[in-house]
């Protein structure tokens, strides 16, 4: 098994290794710019920016423009494809642990100063540190990060060392040959040592309050503002293949909008929802792509009465997906009856894990009403009202209202009310758990079951619940560990955890796996909607003449 394992993981590394020097561009279709076509796009956004940190997001707005701006060691090629980014080359050993990168030469950021191997050791640092405020568990991946975390280990024993200026040392705590797609997430993004300690809290607030290695620059946004500029960053190492020169971000909260912008003329990519799916579906410009994305409910486990399994599977099987899917969303996104999507993580064999794994507490009016009645029994309560925290967009506000019916009807004498703020301030809501259930999207950072179900471990990600369940941090430790080299017995784990935390403590319920339906201009060439992780690539892009 394990030989098996290490000739696919040494195939794939010496395939990344062979990506170096002026590394060719990999697109679905060869550039073909007219020097007299302008090279300006205008798109729209759901959200306003929450932030520019890469330590700190947890929006897919922010996620989006982070991935615009910086590179990390690695790029996406095309869809889930990667290839070699800042790293010119990178040698893998054996055992598949330990990986050695070269940075390119002449590599710098935005304002000139140069990017070192020590600027990817402080970035990494960053999000280990127990003192910080990054939640995602996929960090734990690098050498000592756990204890670390916990505060058991320094900073400066995370298995990421820099050799010398180019040359950096990244130790794993277990084999993932998953690794290139991982360091691609925007949260991997790289930081500079140097402007982030002279900024301080400031970092990431504004686009003076950063510097960026990646193909754009961002221009225009302080803090607040609903619109910014994307503009081509001469200063990146392959600026000879990024064809754009600009890019106008507007946020669009109301698809409908969109649509009429885009209608008008005034943008060049519109999401669409709702009946707009049906009015332009067939189009030339429309387009539809399944993403790994998922719409989701999570409860405060911190407090009553959402500490309450009962009342959480209650509410958890009170609502009918099926009918969100098609009558709230209406763009093609499907129903979701597990924490894993369909098609995201498909094994040798090519067995989906959501086929195998099977749906799980999926709509059931009479299960859910005995559930409600075992909550009130052991609340002693006969009434209750909980809050439902949303984002104020367009479909969060549907969602809402939607789950607040269904649920009132399903289960008399539970109150649901709604409250709807901007997406930055759900997020603050969250991390300080002044809520009782919320709703929210979440996409992955690499392309394996385990980034979705290590979520719900103690340290998960996500786990705004402040959940922690010790079977389900045992099953997740070992699929990391000794079941790393056992496929079968791993995705066993990873059912097992799923399985307990969305059936048995019901902590979280998926709503919809969420497909993108959107308008695109036909002179707009290899623009990108990524299948997972964030929303959009820009780099190649470019417009042709019409």
């Amino acid at each position: 098994m394990f030989k098996k394992f290490a000739k696919s993981f040494l195939s794939a590394a010496a395939a990344l290794t062979l990506a170096t020097g002026s590394l060719p561009v990999t697109l679905a279709e060869e550039a073909q710019i007219d020097p007299s076509v302008e090279q300006s796009l205008s798109i729209m956004t759901i959200g306003e920016l929450a932030t520019l940190d890469s330590a700190l997001y947890n929006d897919t707005p922010s996620s989006d423009m982070i991935g615009q701006i910086f590179e990390g060691l690695y790029r996406v090629s095309t869809g889930t494809e990667v290839e070699l980014g800042q790293a010119e080359n990178v040698e893998v050993s054996e055992d598949g642990l330990t990986y050695t990168f070269t940075l390119r030469d002449g590599l710098v950021w935005s304002n000139g100063e140069p990017v070192t191997a020590e600027d990817y050791v402080f970035t990494y640092q960053r999000l280990v540190d127990p003192n910080g405020q990054n939640t995602s568990s996929s960090v734990e991946i690098f050498k000592n990060a756990a204890s670390i975390r916990n505060g058991e280990m320094e900073l400066d024993e995370l298995g990421v060392k820099a050799l010398d200026d180019k040359t950096l040392e990244i130790t794993l705590e277990y084999p993932a040959p998953y690794l290139p797609k991982l360091l691609t997430g925007s949260r991997f993004m790289p930081v500079s040592k140097k402007f982030v300690e002279e900024k301080g809290e400031a970092y990431g607030t504004s686009a003076e309050n950063i510097v960026t290695n990646g193909p754009f620059t961002l221009t225009g946004w302080t803090g607040t503002e609903l619109e910014w500029t994307l503009n081509k960053n001469e200063n990146y190492w392959d600026a000879e293949n990024v064809h754009l020169t600009d890019v106008l971000v507007s946020v669009v909260k109301e698809t409908g909008t969109g649509a009429d912008l885009y209608d008008a003329g005034e943008i060049d990519y519109a999401i669409l929802s709702d009946a707009f799916v049906g009015q332009y579906e067939g189009a030339e410009d429309f387009n539809t792509v399944p993403r790994a994305t998922l719409g989701y409910i999570m409860f405060n486990d911190t407090k009553e009465p959402t500490n309450n399994a009962a009342l959480r599977r209650a509410v958890s099987q009170a609502f009918d997906k099926e009918l969100y899917a098609e009558s709230v969303i209406q763009d093609g996104s499907t129903p979701a009856n597990g924490f894993v999507p369909t098609g995201f993580d498909v094994d040798e064999e090519g067995v989906d894990y959501r086929e195998a794994a099977g749906d799980i507490l999926t709509y059931n009016v009479e299960q859910a009403q005995k559930d409600w009645e075992q909550a009130k029994e052991e609340l002693g309560v006969e009434e209750l009202s909980l809050e439902l925290l949303v984002s104020d967009v367009d479909l969060s506000g549907r969602t809402a209202e939607y789950l607040q019916a269904q649920i009132q009807e399903n289960l008399p004498g539970l109150t649901i009310t709604i409250r709807s703020v901007p997406l930055q301030n759900r997020l603050e809501i969250q991390r300080s758990l002044d809520y009782d259930f919320y709703y929210g999207t979440w996409a992955p950072d690499y392309q394996d079951a385990l980034n979705f179900v290590e979520q719900l471990t103690t340290d998960g990600g996500i786990n705004f619940a402040k959940y922690s369940n010790e079977e389900v941090d045992k099953l997740v430790d070992q699929t990391r560990h000794e079941l790393a080299n056992d496929p079968v017995a791993r995705r066993e784990a990873l059912m097992q955890a799923e399985k307990i935390f969305v059936e048995e403590d019901a902590i979280t319920s998926a709503l919809y796996q969420v497909s993108t339906s959107y308008l695109l201009s036909p002179d707009v060439k290899n623009f990108e909607i990524m299948p997972f992780g964030r929303t959009i690539n820009l780099r190649t892009t470019y417009r042709a003449a019409e």
